[in-house]
């Protein structure tokens, strides 16, 4: 069956026969770029900055083009069989032209202090689109900003180009329609409702939705340029959602993530829990070198060379004495590779080891988006925040199954050993919220106790060994989402001073040659734990690969919009 072709500037592209693309979708397909400032994918069409005009055509049976005579809004013109786009002509040129001086009429240049300078919309645009002068000789209408509008965010007012991207997204995507246009013409701007700031869970994602400098993130204002960060794919750890995200930093600094766009995990956008939850990160209370404590006396400092072959020697010989007495708690902060290699080390020494699952933090209930006036949620859901604030506990308990058989709880393995069943016990942390008196209390029972974790907490106070580990943002690995989704986290900047990449320090401590190298690792795991068996491919690529393809893997996500209406 013949696909249904468009033809972008005399280039065929095939579209699906069930697919609803737009001319700026539609040229995507075919390389070239429409530009566009107020239409997004995930939200509704309103045609309101007119930046996308493009010439229109149908392609007829016979061969011939017929053209319409006016430009039309790309984002609001749907393509079919035989649809011929035009965006190169003069027309469309002066078109864009026009638009931008219209857009530039009032704008300041703040582009020296603007923190969206150097990936803005306007400035792009303006290079490649526009004409490179102002024909204005009047004064500009210069508005107030507006620095509250919300905790996380203020309004350069006089920026705004009116796409309303922000009022749509919290009409539509969050449901709590904080943001409004008042007034009309040249007097109008964005506001909230008296009394009503924006400060929704997902309110962060207005600024990353604003195309040129007027929405900001106080956490990130006058922060750093941004062509001075370095950028790096991951995911959030904030919750089981498993969002995909980009980490910005330099000089090993982090300074903001922002959302990646992926289908497969939550789409656009990210909560405010996991776009400013990351600060722990820098906190004094980070565990930066190995500390050793002998006999009773307060733990020291000591080196990797000393710490890490002293807490093996000590793990082998009380695995050589009774391995039954002997555990491995990993925690689903660890990434797959990681407790792969403890749980095949721990299992290597004694299949007596008993492996036990860290602690798994639920907070409340799913939070899904949008709100309808109620606070209750409505479908179809855009975007939920998990109760479940671990980013892999799948990954985990399928290691687990498959060196042991079951799961064992941590609440479970804590009464036993508070019972003094256990004579040694390592401890792979991960979650920055540590671990309470009350566990420490329990598992500190066992005369042996190695804490391998990110931030001092009760549990590491107790420990006779302190392996300094590495956050997130600081390592190679892979989480698994809700979704058995499994995506690659990656290093992005260097942990504190003497601490280390987890799986690093586990790498060492099997003995293994070489270095530590996640993809490798992803194959071998592969290759013995049967339920993760897709990772075969080494690299899971940008979006991450589902590891059950049975049609379970739908997530309850809904599309967004439609891309023309």
């Amino acid at each position: 069956m013949t696909m249904p072709t468009v033809y972008v500037n005399d280039k065929p592209v095939e579209i699906g026969a069930d697919e609803k693309l737009n001319c700026i979708q539609a040229a995507a397909r075919a390389g070239d770029t429409v530009p566009s400032y107020c239409w997004h994918p995930e939200l509704s069409v309103v045609a309101s900055c007119r930046m996308c005009l493009v010439e229109v055509g149908d392609k007829k049976p016979d061969g011939s083009v017929v053209m319409q005579p006016k430009l039309f809004p790309g984002c609001q013109t749907p393509v079919k069989d035989g649809t011929v786009i035009v965006t190169e002509s003069a027309k469309v040129k002066a078109a864009q032209a026009g638009t931008l001086e219209y857009l530039l009429l009032n704008h300041p240049l703040d582009c020296p202090v603007c923190d969206q300078a150097g990936e803005c919309g306007l400035q792009d645009y303006s290079f490649k689109y526009g004409r490179g002068y102002s024909r204005l000789n009047e004064p500009k209408n210069i508005k107030p900003d507006k620095d509250y509008i919300g905790d996380q965010i203020t309004l350069f007012t006089d920026r705004c180009i009116m796409c309303t991207r922000c009022v749509r997204f919290t009409r539509e995507i969050s449901g709590t329609a904080e943001l409004q246009v008042t007034a009309r013409g040249s007097e109008e701007e964005i506001d909230i409702f008296p009394g009503q700031p924006c400060n929704n869970k997902l309110a962060g994602n207005v600024v990353d939705l604003c195309p040129v400098g007027a929405l900001c993130s106080k956490d990130f204002l006058y922060e750093q340029r941004v062509w001075w960060l370095q950028t790096k794919d991951s995911v959030c750890p904030g919750c089981s959602t498993g969002c995909s995200i980009k980490i910005d930093q330099n000089k090993d600094t982090l300074y903001r993530l922002r959302p990646r766009e992926n289908e497969q995990a939550q789409g656009h956008f990210m909560c405010d829990e996991g776009r400013f939850g990351w600060k722990y990160i820098h906190s004094e209370q980070r565990l930066k070198s190995p500390l050793v404590k002998a006999g009773g006396e307060a733990a020291v400092p000591a080196s990797w060379e000393t710490a890490q072959p002293a807490a093996r020697q000590a793990l082998q010989e009380a695995i050589k004495k009774n391995g039954k007495k002997v555990a491995a708690v990993i925690s689903p902060w660890a990434t797959l590779e990681e407790a792969f290699l403890l749980a095949k080390l721990a299992k290597g020494l004694s299949a007596d080891v008993t492996l036990a699952l860290g602690p798994v933090r639920v907070v409340g209930e799913d939070d899904q988006y949008p709100k309808g006036v109620d606070g209750k949620p409505t479908k179809p859901v855009r975007f939920t925040i998990r109760a479940e604030k671990c980013p892999n506990r799948a990954g985990v308990e399928a290691v687990l199954k498959q060196f042991q058989g079951k799961v064992i709880g941590f609440d479970q393995f804590a009464g036993q050993a508070d019972k003094g069943e256990f004579d040694a016990i390592y401890v792979l942390g991960g979650d920055p919220t540590g671990f309470t008196a009350a566990e420490a209390g329990k598992l500190a029972k066992a005369r042996l106790l190695i804490v391998q974790d990110l931030l001092t907490s009760p549990l590491s106070e107790k420990a006779q060994y302190v392996l300094p580990g590495g956050a997130w943002a600081e390592k190679e690995g892979t989480f698994v989402n809700h979704n058995g989704l499994a995506q690659a986290i990656h290093r992005a900047l260097r942990g504190p001073e003497d601490a280390r990449p987890d799986g690093r320090i586990l790498w060492e401590l099997a003995g293994r040659k070489g270095l530590f190298h996640a993809p490798t690792l992803r194959q071998e795991i592969a290759g013995e734990v049967a339920a993760l068996a897709a990772l075969i491919v080494g690299d899971v690529g940008e979006t991450g690969i589902f590891l059950k393809h049975d049609g379970a893997a739908a997530e309850a996500r809904q599309p967004a919009g439609s891309a023309a209406q």
